[in-house]
């Protein structure tokens, strides 16, 4: 095997809750994180040099060591002491910088992808603590579906599928820093919590409006305060027949679910043709029935 092509899927948080900062700076976090049908194309190819090179359809995109699928490239070669180098191809339909863990997954790709390429063979443990080495959520990224993060999101327990449902992106015209959004948590009283475990329980009973009654990201508390159109972009998705808008992440994407998809459609284009989301997508969720692991 001389090339790869793979679909790197985008993610959404179907809850997102923050449990307290640690002593070294990390949030301890729980969610339930959930893959969704929108995916970047990648591509990786064997050459006969040395080198690591990277070509994406996105102009201001790095294509050196800031990229992510690079680091990745160059943990495995150096890791395991590979001298052949990698052309890697990267088609992204993913909103950047969005809250849809679109980097983290073209990185999981690229594990995954050198981990075939050179038959390294290695186990999942040891692919998922590489994927920890690159950022938190690329270990999900390599499992997908529906999945308990805990932790600082390395501590993965696969659920049982998400009940069926529609799903509509809308990301504005804007970038949100995910460090400056936990920098500016403020963990007190006055924090609405989602119920994690309640959102559990409707997953096991198969019971969509049950579950969405719980969704809850608390990281809103800084971004729609910073961002009041993340706000906005809610309330429409709602008025529009969403049974559910969350920010997903630390924003600024925010998704809609919906159970109806003529309802869905409609959103779609409302926010197709407004002003508030400058990219938009109309998909569903996505259970891998052969995952990377």
């Amino acid at each position: 095997m001389n090339s790869i092509k793979l679909k790197a899927y985008a993610k959404i948080n179907l809850g997102l809750d923050v449990v307290r900062k640690r002593e070294d700076g990390y949030h301890e976090v729980r969610m339930i994180m959930q893959t969704i049908g929108l995916y970047d194309k990648v591509s990786i190819l064997r050459t006969n040099n040395t080198s690591i090179t990277v070509k994406t359809n996105l102009p201001y995109l790095p294509t050196d060591e800031n990229n992510l699928v690079y680091k990745a490239a160059a943990l495995i070669k150096k890791t395991y002491n590979i001298s052949q180098g990698v052309h890697i191809i990267l088609d992204k339909k993913i909103p950047v910088a969005a809250g849809l863990a679109g980097g983290s997954s073209n990185a999981a790709a690229v594990l995954y992808g050198l981990n075939r390429l050179f038959h390294l063979r290695l186990p999942k443990e040891e692919l998922l603590a590489l994927g920890l080495k690159l950022g938190a959520d690329v270990p999900y990224c390599l499992i997908r579906g529906t999945a308990l993060s805990e932790g600082i999101g390395e501590k993965l327990t696969p659920l049982p599928p998400f009940p069926s449902c529609y799903v509509l992106i809308v990301k504005p015209g804007i970038n949100v820093s995910t460090r400056y959004v936990y920098e500016n948590l403020k963990l007190n009283e006055e924090i609405d919590h989602p119920d994690i475990d309640a959102i559990l329980l409707a997953i096991k009973e198969n019971d969509l409006h049950g579950a969405v009654k719980h969704f809850g990201n608390v990281l809103e508390t800084v971004t729609t305060k910073e961002y009041p159109v993340i706000g906005e972009i809610k309330e429409q998705l709602i008025n529009a027949g969403a049974i559910t808008s969350l920010m997903s992440g630390s924003g600024p994407t925010v998704f809609g679910l919906f159970d109806s998809k003529e309802n869905a459609e409609r959103a779609f284009y409302h926010f197709k043709t407004g002003k508030l989301g400058k990219q938009v997508y109309l998909t569903g969720l996505f259970q891998p029935s052969l995952k990377f692991l």
